[in-house]
Parts: structure tokens; sequence; C-alpha cells
């Protein structure tokens, strides 16, 4: 049996068996699917939506073009990327997963970067966002805002470390994107771009915004059908002894790392889905907080399976290989991990991870009661925008199918 025919024999009795998991087992897959339908219309899909409107309007506009003039010092040196990239880099900490790639793509599909630099750029440009990291890992997870403060700088700093390495990635290359020879001042350079990137784009303002809505919508149904997926798999895994069995496994390598072996469960967890493993981190008893959060960062670094199979969909859509961007998760992974390690001690003394709340200054008080307040607030009010924002995309789209 060659290698094809035993990998589509692989696949074929991996889907089997989860079909028949997901009848034998009705409740826990029933659970499985809610908890991630809860997770996606209540979090993921009030914090990216914005995002991805606000982003297609100002690919649109050339916005974006006027901000990759100023940005070509910066980016070409240190990432070997088009300054194009920053605004991907920008966004994509901002707003979270797949906000990077879905930039990337777009930048792609336009022309304005190459292959290989899109595959160097979608390897840095996808991180969580900091209401994922401060809401819902430290104050939701942890109860500790004041921890967000340590995953949030390794967790970016992990991904600029990252873009640093990965700029060594495809050195033969042989075409380039044209650089700007050009001697007039860079806001002038700006400028032109930017008009002439309106005018190409002949689109009138209601179909811009049209289109945007439904392009991030349908991105986003996408995520959310994945973010479902992985989390009945991951159930599943579980009742079905398979973590139990992986988990014994990575328990060696833990050994090697000397952490905790009672953070395998976590980590096996966090390898598919990143929500659930940071959860279960925290939730292990008997186990240095360092140590929690050194697993914490691995698995935000990593990304997880599901958010890797949402990046994936994404860019099937362009030329733009995959492959780079699971090693970058691989290396953001271990060096979050390490910079956790590194950073603990002056952290841990800055803002005070082990104190209690009266023993904490004031002003870190009040940190902890914004995080609090965003997290929550998030949760109150998320459900009934994203409802808003369906019914809004049905209108659009019926709209535009009566045109078509």
């Amino acid at each position: 049996m060659n290698l094809s025919k035993f990998k589509t024999v692989v696949l074929a009795l991996a889907v089997s068996i989860m079909a028949i998991s997901m009848i034998v087992l009705p409740e826990q897959s029933l659970e499985a699917s809610a908890r991630g339908l809860h997770m996606w219309w209540k979090s993921v899909f009030p914090a990216l939506f914005p995002f991805f409107v606000i982003s297609e309007l100002l690919i649109g506009f050339g916005v974006v073009k006027f901000m990759g003039v100023f940005l070509e010092p910066l980016m070409r040196p240190l990432f070997k990327v088009p300054g194009v990239g920053g605004f991907a880099w920008a966004m994509g900490m901002a707003s979270g997963f797949p906000a990077g790639a879905k930039l990337t793509t777009r930048l792609r599909m336009e022309e304005q970067i190459t292959k290989k630099e899109a595959e160097r750029l979608v390897s840095f440009t996808n991180s969580s966002s900091p209401l994922f990291i401060f809401g819902a890992v430290a104050v939701g997870f942890f109860g500790n805002p004041r921890l967000g403060m340590l995953l949030a700088a390794t967790h970016y700093l992990g991904n600029f470390f990252v873009g640093i390495i990965m700029r060594f990635y495809g050195k033969g290359e042989t075409t380039v994107t044209k650089r700007n020879n050009s001697t007039r001042p860079l806001p002038y350079q700006a400028l032109t771009a930017l008009h002439r990137t309106r005018l190409a784009n002949k689109k009138p303002l209601g179909k811009l915004l049209g289109d945007a809505v439904i392009s991030s919508i349908h991105t986003l149904l996408m995520i959310g059908g994945f973010i479902i997926l992985f989390s009945v798999i991951n159930k599943l895994l579980f009742h079905l002894q398979v973590t139990l069995v992986l988990s014994k496994l990575i328990s060696y390598v833990l050994q090697l790392f000397q952490l905790s072996e009672g953070l395998s469960i976590p980590l096996i967890a966090g390898l598919f889905e990143i929500t659930l493993g940071s959860k279960l981190a925290s939730d292990v008893l008997e186990v240095s907080l360092m140590h929690k959060v050194i697993i914490t960062s691995f698995i935000l670094g990593f990304s997880g399976f599901s958010v890797q199979a949402q990046v994936a969909s994404i860019l099937a859509e362009t030329d733009i290989s995959f492959k780079p961007f699971f090693i970058a998760r691989i290396f953001h992974g271990f060096i979050a991990g390490l910079l956790t390690y590194v950073l603990w001690k002056p952290f841990s003394d800055r803002f005070y991870f082990d104190a209690e709340p009266s023993a904490v200054p004031t002003f870190l008080q009040d940190h902890d009661a914004w995080w609090e307040t965003a997290h929550q607030f998030l949760i109150d009010f998320g459900p009934p925008f994203t409802l808003a924002c369906l019914f809004i995309y049905l209108l659009v789209y019926m709209k535009s199918a009566k045109k078509n």
C-alpha cells in the first residue's frame, strides 16, 4: 500500500470513528457543541466582526497602502515583508485569531505581496487578542488580571521573534514586490498611493460596505463551524481515553522541562483548542502558578489545531502554503514558554501575582477592575450584538442576491 492510499484509509477510519462516537455519546457531543457555539456568539463574533469590516474598508479605500509607505522602512529590514504587512500585524494583535491570516490573504489576492512574503507575514501576524488574554484567560480562568501583563508580553514578544526567525524563510526566492525608489518625501508618496488605490477601486460606498459585511460574516461563520467541530472532537477524544493515553506520553516531555506531570492533560487539550486548554491549566491543583502560566503561554503561542484549521481554510483561497505557519506556531509556543520562565520573577515582583488584593497598589487594583468590567460587558452584550449583525447580514445578502 502506497503512502497516498494509506493516508486515505487513515482519514476515512478516523472520520468513521468520530461519527460512531457521536452516535454512542450524543449527550456529550451536544454539550460540547453548545459550548463551542456559546463561545463563538458571546466572544469571538463580537470581538472580530468590527475589525474584519473596518479592515475591508481600509483596504478598499487605500488606507493600507498609505500606511504601507510609512511602514516600509521598518517592515522590510526586520521581517523582509512590504510595509503593508505592518497593517496586518497591528490588526492581528488587536483583534486576534485569525485576522492576520484573513488580511494576509487579501493582500496576496491584490498582489500587494508575493507568495513567500505572504508566508512570512502570516507566520507572525496571527495572535490572541488582548481582550482574550486579559479578559478570558487572566480574569476568567486564573482570577488574576495582573497575570495578563506577563501573558501578553511573552505572547507578543514571542510573535516578534518568530517574525525575525521567519525572515530567513524562502531565501532563494527570485520574485519580490516592487520597491519604491522614489526620492520624493514619504508623505507625498503615501498620499499618492492612497489616491491611486481609491481611484482603482470603482465600487461605490454602499457596494463596498455591503461586500465587507458579507465577506466578514462568511469568514466568521466558517470560524464558528471550526470552533464547534473541535470542541466536539476534544470532548470525544477525552471520553474515548485518547487524551489520557497521549497525556502519558506528554508527561515524559514535561519531565524533561522540569514541569509538573499534572499539566499533561491541559496541554493535550490545549493542542486542540486554546480556550479549554487554558481553562484546564488554571484549574490544576498542587502545581505552582509559574508552571501553569508557562503551559498556558505555550498553548496561546501554539494556538491549537482549531485555530490552525481556521487559518488553513482561509489560506486555501490563495497559493499561500500552510506549512510555514504551522512551523511558526511551534516556534511561538516554545519561545513564549521560555520567555515566561525568564520574565516570571521581574513581572511577579512588579505586578504582585501572589499577593492578596489588599496588598496590591491602588493603580493595579484599578487595572484589575477595568479588565473585569470589559470581560463582563462582552459576555452581557455579545449575544445580542451577534444576532443583530446576522440580521443585517441577511438583509444585505438578500438585497445583493436580488440585484444579481
